[in-house]
């Protein structure tokens, strides 16, 4: 029987398909700190492929380089291993965190590594993995709420229709048809909230369809005061999902972004695509994003780490379930919807994927 150590001396293990099949991104410089090779993982990170990458400064890939540079000087004055934390830079078309290490190559002077950890994508994760259990969470507690209140909506409603049977007058009974058509409308509402869990009828569709769908909504209901500002990108690829789910969970947002502004203002729908973006834990090579967002006074902080659940709102007449009905929508279609807010300026961004060939990267 062949043994072990055989098998081993057998097996084609070289430097190259080790690099290749680190998850860690590695960047190999020279001392002039251009770019000689980096593996998968680094081309995933910075959004460039080896051959698109070779001899170009590593400063290209990185805004500002100036960090990544001094550390990689540090190494060539001092042969030593140098590293840096959560370094603020933008890499390609988004803002991330990085930690670096520089280190001097052994057995090949003139070279030196760049080990690159996205920090950003795993707080990022670590976020969307708390807004999946808050969806799970409200789902159930509005299911809960639904039926809570269906219960009663039948029995006003036939007590209001015998009620009707003995009224002598029409005036009298219009009170009663009052009543009867305000318990169909609550019941229809709860309907309509028992429904967002129905399963998604998938179609391909262009993202601006549902932004400029709702935008007409918008338009119609918004004071003079608020401007309504487009900033799309126009070259956003498809996606696959249920036009009516986004269109209800992208309305929700707009309402609440109307909401907030009040009589004077802007309300701002922005569309882009991201490169290598994560999504319930997957990477995507290409994700669309549908943000809107408005100059209202911003999110309470009490509300920040809550605001998906149900019943929470920041206003008196506000019912905190807009925001939980669109997360469930839009998760149902692979997507998720998350948040910034400071006075002034609040953006809700709604992620989905998009169609491409490799749509993940692993």
């Amino acid at each position: 029987m062949e043994s072990r150590r055989t098998r081993l001396k057998k097996d084609k293990f070289n430097s190259e398909s080790i690099l290749q099949g680190l998850t860690t991104a590695v960047v190999v410089l020279d001392l002039e700190f251009n770019i000689v090779q980096l593996n998968t993982a680094a081309e995933n990170l910075l959004g460039i492929s080896q051959r698109q990458a070779y001899g170009a400064p590593v400063s290209a890939s990185f805004t500002p380089p100036d960090e990544f540079l001094a550390l990689c000087q540090r190494v060539i004055e001092t042969g030593l291993t140098c590293g840096a934390r959560e370094i603020a830079t933008r890499v390609g078309d988004r803002e991330t965190l990085l930690d670096c290490r520089a280190v001097p190559l052994d057995g090949l002077k003139g070279y030196l590594i760049l080990e690159l950890f996205d920090t950003e994508r795993d707080r990022q994760i670590r976020r969307e993995a708390e807004l999946v259990a808050q969806r799970r969470v409200s789902r159930r507690i509005i299911k809960q709420l639904a039926h809570e209140v269906k219960n009663p909506l039948g029995g006003l409603r036939g007590a209001a229709q015998l009620l009707a049977r003995q009224l002598p007058t029409v005036e009298l009974k219009a009170y009663t048809k009052v009543i009867i058509e305000e318990a169909d409308r609550l019941a229809a509402l709860v309907d309509s909230i028992l429904d967002a869990g129905r399963e998604s009828k998938e179609e391909t569709l262009n993202l601006h369809e549902v932004t400029e769908h709702v935008a007409k909504l918008i338009d119609a209901e918004k004071p003079e005061g608020v401007d309504l500002i487009r900033d799309y990108d126009p070259s956003l690829p498809l996606a696959r999902a249920d036009r009516s789910q986004l269109i209800q969970a992208f309305l929700n947002l707009g309402k609440n972004g109307l909401q907030a502004v009040g009589s004077k203002g802007n309300l701002i729908f922005r569309t882009r695509a991201l490169s290598n973006y994560t999504l319930g834990g997957e990477r995507h090579r290409l994700v669309l994003c549908a943000e809107v967002e408005d100059t209202g006074p911003g999110i309470p902080d009490e509300l920040l780490e809550t605001i998906f659940y149900p019943l929470v709102t920041g206003r008196p007449t506000g019912t905190g379930l807009g925001l939980t009905i669109a997360q469930d929508l839009i998760s149902r279609n692979g997507g998720l919807i998350e948040f910034r807010s400071e006075p002034g300026s609040t953006a809700f961004q709604m992620y989905l994927p998009a169609i491409t060939n490799t749509s993940k990267v692993n």
